[in-house]
């Protein structure tokens, strides 16, 4: 398990909207992003987040529109990874493609409190609170693979330059 953070808490149906206000979509840059991530929804929230930190949410997390945007914010502002109950299947992928780790796991979401420790191991998909450890869905090999590669581009350099 690694270091102890932070769980900032969320509930069902956060879409891309309130993750990252259309206004801000004429933003490109990583960090320019993550200076409004979840503005939407609590305008506080990047002055609590602290690298490492972690989301937890309930069903259809990044619902809405497809964009790529609300997910690079996130990431941008340093969460760690977000455990929902349920994604939004595009949401899940654009996650995904920039190297953001999303897990499902309802048992975790059913039992936590905004603010609390949460130690976690991103490779098993594992989550401790409170010492009781709640098991994740796992990536397969080539998904966790480009997660480890930093995202899809990353992950598909790589792989163009072994040949």
């Amino acid at each position: 398990m690694d270091q102890t953070t932070t769980i900032h808490l969320f509930g069902d149906h956060i879409d891309t909207d309130v993750i990252l206000p259309g206004k801000y979509l004429n933003l490109f840059r990583p960090e320019e992003l993550g200076a409004h991530c979840m503005e939407g929804l609590d305008p506080t929230f990047t002055t609590r987040a602290q690298l490492g930190d972690v989301i937890v949410a309930g069903k259809n997390f990044g619902t809405g529109s497809s964009r790529e945007h609300a997910p690079i914010a996130i990431k941008a502002v340093g969460i760690r990874c977000i455990v929902a109950e349920s994604f939004a299947r595009i949401f899940y992928r654009n996650a995904i493609n920039i190297g953001l780790p999303v897990f499902e796991c309802p048992e975790l979401v059913a039992a936590v409190q905004n603010g609390q420790q949460v130690r976690v191991d991103l490779e098993k998909g594992l989550f401790e609170v409170n010492g009781v450890q709640y098991q994740a869905k796992t990536f397969s090999a080539y998904v966790q693979g480009i997660i480890d590669a930093g995202g899809l581009v990353p992950f598909v350099r790589a792989q163009l330059s072994k040949n």
